[in-house]
């Protein structure tokens, strides 16, 4: 993830300042934050925004610019529920995606007040993490297709 994709550089230091802080791996679960995020990188207009809650969560906000507005695409919180034993919960608005595999719980009004689908990882799995670029992916195209 690079500053130039961030909507502020404040969002960009307070999240490289939660990883920096971020020293106990909890079954790698930064790790597979780290990957997801790193996705967004490869998406033409992405804007981060990250929205740090101490002691409930940490959010990176992923959204597509269009025209004078940022549309949001997805969101993952780290969960800091339990400072011991983090966790990931990506979120995408249940129209946007698309989940084959029934990983997802349909969490109505949790997207931002709006019916959405959410991913939660405990650990690091390659095929759940890769199951959720997927979701990325799809949740890109389609707001693109809706939004542009």
């Amino acid at each position: 993830m690079q500053e130039s994709m961030f909507s502020s550089g404040e969002d960009f230091r307070n999240l490289t300042g939660i990883l920096e802080k971020w020293t106990r791996y909890d079954q790698d679960i930064k790790g597979a934050f780290v990957r997801l995020a790193n996705r967004f990188s490869e998406k033409t207009g992405a804007v981060l925004s990250f929205v740090p809650r101490p002691g409930i969560s940490y959010s990176l906000r992923a959204g597509i610019r269009a025209e004078d507005a940022v549309t949001l695409v997805t969101l993952i919180d780290i969960v800091d529920d339990d400072p011991d034993s983090k966790w990931l919960s990506v979120c995408f608005y249940d129209d946007r995606v698309t989940d084959p595999a029934g990983e997802g719980n349909m969490v109505p009004k949790g997207v931002l007040g709006i019916d959405g689908y959410c991913f939660d990882l405990f650990e690091n799995r390659e095929d759940i993490v890769s199951y959720l670029e997927q979701r990325i992916d799809e949740a890109f195209e389609n707001t693109l297709k809706g939004s542009l």
